[in-house]
């Protein structure tokens, strides 16, 4: 599904009007990027013994709601990252205006898309309340938030951190496993979801953590700019012994979770495996 969520994507962005700002969105979201939740969203869907093109659009909306956070976050008011996917960050690559701007162009997309996600319109408003709530104030922008409130401050806790982690991560994470059910018609496991999209995105972003200080910045596509911006991570906290058995222990949470879903778990755990493996 991967090929086909390249091109669904880049079809999105040349059936815009070209712009400089069209142009940036294109740039940022056809980047290097692991797809993870987009991937999630299909793996559901597979899961459930449906075929997953029938969420092409929300898997879309989804691809573009993480990149327009990621064009955010590199932003100098926020993490000043120079790279991104394997090349220089948006406002790098164009200005930091219409960086600024091709991130609120895909935040918008995506709602868009959303909106069309499914032809039951009771499943599409639901889709685009989750996908809303998932990146929105009490979501993904509050865990940014707190995390940018907690530079400078050594003496941030552990159950902090992983807050922190739970909102800015896990919140991304846990959108495309409830979007699925939403598109499966299984509104009744939808709780065991979020509880397994929690827990996976504490376990990639103790993983993130554990990476930045054990790869280069080439290996991993991207600036490791943690330790420059003085922020706790896992690793400053437990050291990284302590940091790698807790994402270990994360990840086997998470498919303990999945196990009690009814549902053919073979799919979403094969990318579950690839995380956990993965090298950037």
């Amino acid at each position: 599904m991967k090929e086909q969520l390249e091109a669904f994507l880049q079809q999105q962005c040349r059936q815009l009007k070209p712009s400089r700002v069209r142009d940036a969105m294109e740039y940022s979201l056809m980047g290097r990027g692991k797809r993870l939740r987009p991937m999630l969203l299909f793996a559901v869907l597979e899961g459930y013994g449906l075929n997953p093109k029938i969420g092409m659009a929300a898997a879309g909306a989804l691809e573009m709601m993480h990149t327009y956070s990621l064009i955010h976050d590199d932003l100098p008011a926020m993490d000043n990252d120079d790279f991104r996917r394997g090349r220089k960050t948006c406002h790098r690559q164009f200005d930091e205006a219409t960086a600024v701007l091709a991130g609120d162009g895909l935040l918008t997309l995506s709602f868009e898309l959303a909106a069309r996600s499914s032809e039951d319109p009771a499943k599409a408003v639901q889709i685009v309340s989750e996908l809303a709530h998932a990146g929105g104030a009490e979501g993904m922008i509050l865990g940014q938030t707190c995390d940018l409130a907690a530079e400078n401050h050594p003496q941030m806790t552990l159950e902090q951190l992983r807050q922190i982690h739970l909102y800015k991560t896990g919140c991304l994470f846990t959108a495309p496993l409830v979007i699925g059910a939403i598109l499966a018609g299984r509104s009744q496991d939808i709780s065991l979801w979020r509880k397994t999209g929690s827990l996976m995105g504490l376990a990639f972003q103790i993983q993130d953590d554990i990476l930045d200080v054990t790869q280069s910045s080439e290996q991993l596509g991207k600036s490791a700019s943690d330790l420059d911006n003085h922020k706790a991570t896992y690793v400053t906290l437990l050291g990284l012994g302590q940091a790698q058995d807790f994402m270990v222990d994360a990840y086997r949470q998470t498919r303990a979770t999945l196990a009690a879903i009814d549902l053919d778990p073979a799919p979403v755990v094969a990318i579950l495996d690839a995380m956990e493996f993965r090298q950037y």
